[in-house]
C-alpha cells in the first residue's frame, strides 16, 4: 500500500488530481449555469454574476471550465489506461521471447518515437473525425511505445532471476511465468510511466481542441482556448482560466508521476 503522506509532493498533485476529478464528476451540481446556453451579458469580466466572466455568445466561463474537465480527464484517464495496457502487453511479451520478435517490435516502437506525435494525430484526427473516442484512440495508438520499452527493460532483467528458472523448473509454461511471476514485478514502472501518459494526453487532447480538432459536442478546455482566440485582448479571461486548468492538471500529473518514481523506486535516496 502506498502512503503518499510520506511524499509531500506526490500528497499535494495527488489532492490537485482529486479536486478536478471531484469537479468533472460532480459538475451537473456545481456548474451555475448551462454552459451551451448563451445570453446577452457577452464578454463580462469576472464579478458577482459571473466568478470567472463570461464568454462571446454569453455563456458562464466558470460552467465550461467545470464541464471542461469531464472531456480533458476523460481523454487523458482512457487514453494513458489504454496505452498502458498496449504498452504492458506488446512491452513484456517482447522482452520475453527476444529474437527477431523483440527485434521488429522494438524498431516498430523507435519509428513512432521519431515521429511527431501531434502532427500525427492531428492529420489522422482531420481525417478521420474528431469525436472524443476517436481521439482517445488515436492518442492511445500513439502513445503505447513509451510503456512498451519500459516494460521490455524490466522484463529483460527479470526474465532470469532466480524465483523465473524455479518456476520454469517446476512446470509452469511461459504464459503463467510471464502473467503470474514477471508482470506483477514490472507494474510499479507502468503506473509511473502511465501518470506521465495522462498528463501527455491531456496536453495533446488540448491541443488538437485548441486547432479546432475535438468534439464539437462537448466542452473542452482546448476548444475554450480556440474560441477566445479573437478576444484574447478585449477579454482575457475566456483563455486565462482553461489556460490555467490544464496548467495545473498536466503539472499535478507530471509531480505525481515523480512523487511516485521516488516511493517506488527500489534504490535509496539520500
Amino acid at each position: 500500500m502506498i502512503n503518499l503522506t510520506k511524499n509531500p509532493r506526490a500528497f499535494g498533485s495527488f489532492m490537485v488530481i482529486a479536486f478536478f476529478l471531484l469537479m468533472a464528476f460532480a459538475a451537473p451540481l456545481l456548474a451555475p449555469f448551462d454552459p451551451f446556453l448563451g445570453g446577452n451579458n457577452s464578454l463580462q469580466p469576472p464579478g458577482s454574476n459571473f466568478w470567472l466572466g463570461s464568454d462571446h455568445l454569453g455563456r458562464d466561463v466558470l460552467s465550461q471550465v467545470i464541464y471542461g474537465a469531464r472531456a480533458s480527464l476523460l481523454v487523458g484517464l482512457l487514453a494513458a489506461f489504454s496505452a498502458s495496457a498496449i504498452g504492458l502487453s506488446v512491452g513484456s511479451v517482447s522482452g520475453y521471447l527476444g529474437g527477431w520478435f523483440d527485434n521488429i517490435i522494438m524498431r516498430v516502437a523507435e519509428f513512432f518515437q521519431t515521429l511527431p506525435r501531434f502532427v500525427l494525430a492531428a492529420i489522422i484526427v482531420a481525417v478521420f473525425g474528431g469525436g472524443l473516442f476517436k481521439i482517445i484512440i488515436v492518442i492511445a495508438l500513439l502513445g503505447w511505445m513509451q510503456t512498451a520499452r519500459v516494460v521490455r527493460s524490466q522484463v529483460l532483467r527479470l526474465r532470469d532471476a532466480a524465483f523465473v528458472e524455479a518456476a520454469t523448473q517446476l512446470g509452469a509454461s511461459q504464459f503463467r511465468i510471464l502473467h503470474t511471476h514477471i508482470v506483477p514485478n514490472v507494474m510499479a514502472s507502468v503506473i509511473v510511466t502511465a501518470s506521465l501518459d495522462i498528463a501527455a494526453a491531456i496536453l495533446l487532447e488540448g491541443g488538437l481542441s485548441f486547432f479546432g480538432l475535438g468534439d464539437a459536442n462537448l466542452v473542452s478546455w482546448g476548444g475554450m482556448l480556440n474560441q477566445a482566440q479573437p478576444y484574447i485582448r478585449q477579454a482575457w479571461w475566456m483563455a486565462f482560466f482553461p489556460g490555467m486548468a490544464i496548467t495545473l492538471v498536466v503539472l499535478a500529473f507530471n509531480l505525481f508521476g515523480d512523487g511516485l518514481n521516488e516511493m517506488l523506486s527500489p534504490r535509496k535516496h539520500d
